[in-house]
């Protein structure tokens, strides 16, 4: 579990530093607000997120890493019954995870409960890196608990599971940063991953774009549910991210977190 923290937080911080510099650079859109201003709430949202999660791994030790061991010694899970070559299953384990989180990023726009929590993340007027880790603890507790579950159902190695965390931890830097990539580079890469250009048009103000391009890792997804769309309507440095509160709301911590539980 200690490796576990060191190579994750090891990701993070080191893709958080390359994107955060390469979208100083190069940005993509102008900002609706400073950095100074958004970005204490965001990363005080990562903290209290990383906290929550080190709380339940007290109350329950077994998070997905540890939940791919125990399955692993129990015999439990699919890939646990099959004699599968470990690459194989590796694939197929980072494949079918990705697909529930893509799943589950729907049900939250679908289901109104759910959707209460969610738009904490979409509440944010910019898309950056902090945008990528900016949601309510309470959902993150839950995608945790999913991929708990499904662990233990699939019963991949603890390799898979690692493999596939960084993977959904480093895209999701990426996907959300304020980027400029050069069109034909955006366009190969969007053919297998999620691309900013492609995610931000699931953060634009209007209900149309923001329910689509739900893919977080994988961009196949979308193209094969027919959920996905290349370009806002007003392009990218026109378009309106956020939602309704278009104003410095979205910016404070107390708010931020306290938006589930108004109308």
């Amino acid at each position: 579990m200690e490796q576990e923290i060191l190579w994750r937080g090891g990701v993070f911080l080191g893709l958080f530093a390359l994107f955060a510099g390469l979208e100083a650079l190069v940005p993509r859109r102008e900002r609706s607000l400073t950095r100074g201003r958004r970005w204490p709430t965001n990363l005080a949202i990562t903290m209290l997120n990383t906290v929550a999660l080190r709380g339940l791994a007290v109350v329950l030790p077994l998070l997905a890493i540890g939940a791919a061991m125990d399955a692993q010694a129990q015999g439990w899970g699919l890939f646990n019954r099959l004699d599968w070559p470990g690459w194989l299953e590796l694939v197929l384990a980072v494949l079918i995870l990705d697909l529930a989180i893509w799943a589950q990023h729907l049900v939250t726009h679908k289901v109104p409960f759910f959707w209460r929590f969610h738009r904490v993340h979409h509440a944010d007027r910019d898309m950056d890196v902090t945008t990528g880790y900016r949601f309510h603890p309470v959902e993150i507790l839950a995608s945790m608990g999913l991929k708990i579950g499904l662990v233990y159902l699939l019963g991949p190695s603890a390799l898979a599971v690692l493999v596939f965390e960084i993977l959904l931890s480093g895209t999701a830097l990426f996907n959300h940063s304020n980027l400029s990539l050069p069109g034909p580079l955006d366009r190969v890469l969007r053919l297998v991953l999620v691309t900013p250009d492609m995610h931000r048009v699931h953060h634009s103000v209007h209900r149309e774009e923001h329910d689509s391009n739900y893919g977080f890792a994988l961009s196949v997804w979308d193209r094969l549910f027919g959920t996905y769309v290349p370009e806002p309507k007003a392009g990218h440095v026109g378009m309106v991210v956020g939602l309704e509160w278009q104003d410095e709301r979205p910016a404070r911590l107390g708010w931020s977190l306290g938006l589930p539980f108004r109308r």
